[in-house]
C-alpha cells in the first residue's frame, strides 16, 4: 500500500513538473502510459513494474498488481523478476569483456573450448555464431525425463552436444534462436577467466555496475523481494504459480536465469552508456546487425540483442524474455538515451502491442525527435 501511494505521488509530481516546465505533449505521455498499463495489470492479480529512463532521469516508474500472490506483496521498483532471456546480454558482455582482455577470441571455434565434443563441425562454429544464434546447432535436448527438464543446470542442459551428429544449417548462413548455445558461455566464461561463473559475474559485472542484489537463480538461493511467475488456472478463476519446478530449464543461468529489479537494470544501462564494462566500440559492434531474421521483417540480431529498424523511429536495441509466467521486455534507444522496461509475472498480455503503444506515446511526446 505504501508503494502504491508513493507511485501515485510520483506520477502527480511528474505531471506537476510537466505543467510548470514541459509541454502538454509530455504531460499527456505520463497519463497515457499509466492508463495503458493500469488497464493491463489490474489490482489483486499478477502484475508488472514499468520504468522509463530518459537521459539520467527516471521519468516514469510504477508498479501494477501483485508480485507474490501468496503474500499479496505489490509489484514495485524493488521487486526482483526473473528476466529470462534478457539475461543473454549479460553473458554476451562477459564474453566480449574477456575477448577485449585477450583471454579468448570471438573467432575461437567451439572445439577449442570443448575438445571432448566429437563432431568435426564444431571446428567451424565460432563464438560469434553462438552470440548471434547462427551456429546451426539444434535444440535436441531430451524432454522425456521430467526431472532433467525441470532441474537441469547449464552444463547438464547442453551435455547432449558432446554426441551431436548433425546441424540444422551451415554455421553463419541462417538464424535460429537457440538457448543451449548461450548455455555454453557458462563454461567458456569459467575456463577463460579461471573463476566460477557466478563469482565472475558478481566481481566483474554486477558490482562495478552497482547491481548489488542482482543474482542468478538457484533452487535453494534466497532472492530478495522475489516475484513468482503465474498462469491462469484451468477454469480462469485464479492463478497458479509457474516457475521453478513447473517450467522447463528454469535453473540454467547464462541463457536466462538472472533475477533483478527495474531499478538495478537502470544501473546496467548506465554502466553500458559509461563504458564501465566494455568499450563504446565493442558495444556498438555487439548492437550492430549480424543476421537478418526472415520471420521478423525489420529485425536482426547482434551479439545478445535484437535490433529493430522501423520507419519513423530510431533504431531500437532490445530483448524479450519468457520463462514460466514471466514476460519481460527491455528496450534501449541509444541515441536518445531512452530505456523502456516492462517486467511482468504473467504471460497472457500482448507484449508486442504494449511495446508499440509505448513507442507511439513517446513519439507523440517528441522524445525521439533529437538526441539527448
Amino acid at each position: 500500500m505504501k508503494y502504491l501511494i508513493f507511485s501515485s505521488l510520483l506520477l502527480s509530481i511528474m505531471i506537476t513538473s510537466c505543467k510548470s516546465g514541459e509541454n502538454n505533449a509530455e504531460q499527456t505521455a505520463y497519463i497515457k502510459l499509466d492508463s495503458l498499463f493500469s488497464s493491463q495489470y489490474p489490482a489483486g492479480e499478477p502484475g508488472a513494474t514499468v520504468l522509463i529512463l530518459r537521459g539520467d532521469s527516471v521519468v516514469f516508474e510504477k508498479g501494477y498488481g501483485i508480485a507474490d500472490m501468496e503474500t499479496m506483496t505489490p509489484a514495485d521498483g524493488e521487486t526482483f523478476w526473473n528476466i529470462a532471456s534478457v539475461s543473454k546480454q549479460f553473458s554476451g558482455v562477459a564474453l566480449m569483456m574477456l575477448a577485449d582482455e585477450g583471454k579468448l577470441s570471438l573467432d575461437d571455434n567451439v572445439k577449442k573450448w570443448f575438445p571432448h565434443f566429437k563432431a568435426p563441425f564444431y571446428e567451424k562454429i565460432t563464438l560469434k555464431h553462438l552470440l548471434s544464434h547462427t551456429s546451426g546447432i539444434p535444440d535436441a535436448r531430451d524432454r522425456s525425463d521430467r526431472t532433467f527438464v525441470t532441474t537441469a543446470t547449464d552444463t547438464v542442459s547442453y551435455s547432449y552436444l558432446e554426441n551431436l551428429e548433425k546441424l540444422n544449417f551451415e554455421p553463419g548462413t541462417s538464424y535460429e534462436y537457440m538457448n543451449p548455445t548461450f548455455q555454453l558461455m557458462y563454461t567458456i566464461i569459467e575456463k577463460a577467466s579461471g573463476m566460477k561463473f557466478d563469482d565472475f559475474m558478481r566481481a566483474r559485472i554486477f558490482d562495478p555496475a552497482g547491481m548489488k542484489e542482482s543474482v542468478y537463480f538457484e533452487a535453494e538461493r534466497v532472492i530478495p523481494r522475489m516475484a513468482h511467475g503465474y498462469l491462469k488456472n484451468s477454469d480462469s478463476t485464479g492463478f497458479i504459480q509457474f516457475d521453478y519446478g513447473e517450467e522447463s530449464f528454469f535453473a540454467t543461468k547464462a541463457d536466462g536465469g538472472l533475477y533483478t529489479s527495474v531499478r538495478e537494470f537502470v544501473k546496467w544501462e548506465k554502466a553500458l552508456r559509461d563504458n564501465l564494462l566494455i568499450s563504446e566500440e565493442t558495444l556498438k559492434m555487439a548492437q550492430t546487425p549480424k543476421i537478418s531474421i526472415s520471420e521478423m521483417p525489420g529485425h536482426s540480431y547482434g551479439y545478445g540483442w535484437f535490433i529493430e529498424q522501423r520507419a519513423g523511429y530510431p533504431d531500437k536495441i532490445y530483448h524479450t524474455g519468457d520463462n514460466g509466467g514471466f514476460q519481460i521486455y527491455a528496450a534501449r534507444y541509444p541515441e536518445q538515451q531512452i530505456l523502456i522496461l516492462i517486467f511482468s509475472n504473467r504471460n497472457d498480455r500482448n507484449r508486442e502491442e504494449n511495446a508499440l503503444k509505448t513507442d507511439e506515446i513517446l513519439k507523440e511526446a517528441g522524445w525521439f525527435d533529437k538526441k539527448r
